[in-house]
């Protein structure tokens, strides 16, 4: 069948659609048409426009469809959408795009090199060098250990329903992790201040309690990796396929990796006492807080079933 694509030009339907009959005055490639199968789905549709349209690569497509903008969700048919032979489908051009997973690779390297950097270079930072105190050792081994299990996760658990996100993004991601969770946090805990001999060194040295919270962040990091494996087992590779998570966490909350990160930063701030370590927490447990409400709302719309007792993010709270 063949199908016009353009640009949506207004927001009455019957302007932009006579405008998608009309010749561009502009010297512009839209509208075009594409021809594709009766059968065709969504991703055979933006291949189509991408062989007319080479900088169009499909994942910088967002198409749209009839009076409502329904979004053409790639992996569905275009018989799904009602899109049949001589009907217009609108695109709109997202920008550049970065995979996701390359993302999260850019997110957590940055922490991982500035807290190696202050840690192993203080005299750069500081100007002058001494000798870490014990605490500052052992938070150092497990913010590294956070962020390369991170990195690790990104490269064999991970399977994301969204494959790219627009290029000028990861500035504004990478920002939380590297800034706050990166430099910030690797200035203040590795500082003099409480470097070996000094009296605050001497008060967070507690042996008794240094265990318990080293205990607690490692019970977190683990349960976190279990929760994300468990997501990993749920989605088929190479699919976007979404079904109810349950067992280990998921049966109190919908969103537990979030939850037990959160508790791994809680220790870690325990651990420091610093307002570095503090401020990251807040900021970053407040951002999963959003992500949660966002996810738990979207598995009761998209399931009925979904379990009713569960909260979003903090056990029997929200």
């Amino acid at each position: 069948m063949r199908i016009t694509v353009t640009k949506r030009l207004s927001s009455d339907t019957k302007g932009a659609a006579a405008a998608a009959k009309a010749p561009s005055s502009s010297g512009s490639r839209y509208p075009l048409t594409v021809e594709v199968p009766d059968t065709a789905t969504v991703d055979d549709l933006k291949l189509a426009i991408t062989k007319q349209v080479k900088s169009m690569y499909p994942d910088r497509q967002r198409l749209t469809f009839g009076d409502k903008k329904n979004v053409l969700e790639s992996g569905n048919t275009l018989e799904k959408y009602a899109v049949n032979d001589g009907d217009t489908v609108y695109v709109k051009d997202l920008g550049p795009q970065i995979g996701w997973q390359t993302v999260f690779y850019i997110e957590y390297l940055g922490p991982i090199i500035f807290h190696y950097l202050v840690y192993n270079f203080p005299k750069l930072f500081y100007g002058t060098a001494f000798e870490h105190s014990e605490i500052q050792r052992r938070v150092y081994i497990l913010i590294m250990g956070h962020f390369i299990k991170r990195e690790l996760e990104s490269a064999f658990v991970h399977r994301f329903s969204h494959g790219t996100m627009p290029l000028m993004n990861v500035f504004k991601n990478s920002f939380h992790y590297h800034m706050l969770s990166g430099l910030n946090l690797a200035y203040w805990i590795y500082s003099p201040k409480s470097a070996e001999g000094t009296l605050l060194a001497a008060k967070l040295s507690n042996p008794l309690l240094m265990a318990i919270l080293t205990g607690v962040f490692l019970f977190a990091e683990l349960s976190n990796l279990k929760t994300h494996i468990t997501l990993r087992n749920l989605r088929p590779p190479g699919t976007r396929v979404r079904r109810i998570p349950y067992g280990y966490g998921f049966d109190i909350v919908s969103c537990p990796n979030y939850l037990f990160e959160t508790i791994a930063w809680v220790a870690i701030a325990a651990m420091t006492r610093s307002f570095a370590a503090l401020l990251f927490l807040i900021v970053s447990s407040g951002q999963m807080y959003i992500w949660a409400i966002k996810k738990h709302k979207q598995y009761k719309r998209e399931f009925p079933d979904y379990p009713k007792s569960r909260k979003a993010m903090l056990p029997f709270i929200a």
